[in-house]
């Protein structure tokens, strides 16, 4: 039976249904001893067959998020051999953050033979061209973090690739590549604008997690 958007707030939530939540946050992250000390606090049965899994992402989101992106894409074929031959736009960023170390090392001779060699073969494609011309316009400054690319340097564009990468690795063992929260924070946008296309936008206001969580 369907329930009328306007009554959720009526609805009873079992503690068993926030703690899957939680436990999909944690396994999603690779949060091991976080996700022993919640089961054993709830207690939750531990889902084993995520654990060795976990280990391995773990490995492998670290290496991206230390600046060790080869290795990262050593242990990803390890892990999923044909994923980043299928997946050419996640292989290249993982190229091209070793790209970025090369350049932030002011190695310069290097990282230019390291994006002939392995970066450019990957321009045949329009939108990976567009990629590599914007990486390859750091050569061209002194201090390339001043430069209108300089967001390729910091640590957001890692941490988008290591969260794009973790992704990947899920979907190709066929587990959710989106946490429980996340997709109830999209569900919950889906029915906040269907009811504003019902209610006209002066009477919902759009959905705001920030406001949310402060409420």
């Amino acid at each position: 039976m369907d329930v009328d958007p306007r009554h959720y707030e009526q609805i009873g939530i079992k503690d068993n249904d926030i703690h899957n939540i939680v436990l999909s946050y944690l396994v999603h992250n690779c949060y091991r001893e976080t996700l022993e000390s919640f089961v054993d606090c709830t207690g939750m049965r531990e889902p084993a067959d995520y654990i060795e899994d976990m280990e391995k992402r773990k490995g492998i989101f670290c290496c991206v998020l230390e600046g060790n992106a080869l290795k990262a894409i050593e242990l990803t074929e390890q892990v999923a051999s044909d994923l980043l031959e299928n997946n050419k736009d996640l292989h290249f960023d993982l190229l091209s953050l070793h790209f970025v170390e090369l350049v932030c090392a002011k190695k310069c001779t290097e990282a230019l033979e390291f994006a002939q060699n392995k970066l450019m073969p990957f321009g045949k494609e329009q939108k990976l061209l567009e990629k590599l011309e914007d990486f390859l316009s750091l050569l061209a400054y002194e201090e390339p973090e001043k430069s209108p690319m300089f967001h390729l340097l910091g640590s957001e564009y890692q941490q988008h690739v290591a969260d794009k990468l973790n992704r990947a690795i899920l979907a190709h063992r066929n587990l959710p590549s989106y946490t429980a929260v996340e997709r109830l924070i999209q569900q919950t946008i889906v029915v906040r604008q269907s009811l504003n296309q019902d209610h006209g936008k002066d009477e919902i206001p759009p959905f705001s997690l920030k406001d949310f969580l402060k409420g």
